[in-house]
């Protein structure tokens, strides 16, 4: 058998990094739904700027997630597909009963901040096995999320 895949990447690395975008799938889930219970449950003065902030992020985590998933079915692996499995890989933790602005916003600026870490992650993992087409994914993705956590840190710095 064949090492390289007609992608021109070692199958042995493909699975390593199918492995990799997997727990980064499984987080964005999570933090997607996160999202989603914010959008729904937000209260107070903050309301209408953040129902629609909450709304646009989830939009972009699921535009995420199917981009995420397909990059794994291109190198031939099967994405993660379960709320248990999500569940059980994620180490952002799904966030109940939050509908205030500084325990919503908070709980959005940290699981971004373990998505960033994440994405690192990748991004090392997928510069090492030479799989350009990971990194640029990832990479268009770490600067908008980079950006998000920038304008909710200073959102934050104003409540």
């Amino acid at each position: 058998m064949e090492s390289h895949n007609e992608l021109g990447l070692e199958r042995k690395d493909t699975k390593e990094l199918a492995v990799k975008l997997n727990e980064l799938l499984a987080n964005y889930h999570v933090y997607y739904q996160n999202l989603r219970a914010f959008h729904w449950n937000i209260k107070g003065g903050n309301f209408f700027a953040l129902h629609a902030k909450f709304e646009e992020l989830y939009t972009a985590a699921f535009e995420t997630i199917d981009e995420i998933a397909e990059r794994i079915l291109t190198l031939r692996h099967v994405p993660l597909h379960s709320f248990s499995d999500f569940l059980a890989t994620s180490t952002v933790q799904e966030r109940k009963n939050l509908s205030s602005d500084v325990d919503t916003v908070g709980a959005t600026v940290e699981n971004i901040g373990q998505i960033i870490q994440l994405e690192r992650e990748v991004m090392a993992l997928a510069a090492e096995h030479d799989d350009e087409g990971t990194q640029s994914l990832i990479s268009d993705n770490l600067n908008t999320l980079e950006k998000t956590l920038w304008m909710l840190n200073a959102f934050q710095a104003r409540s």
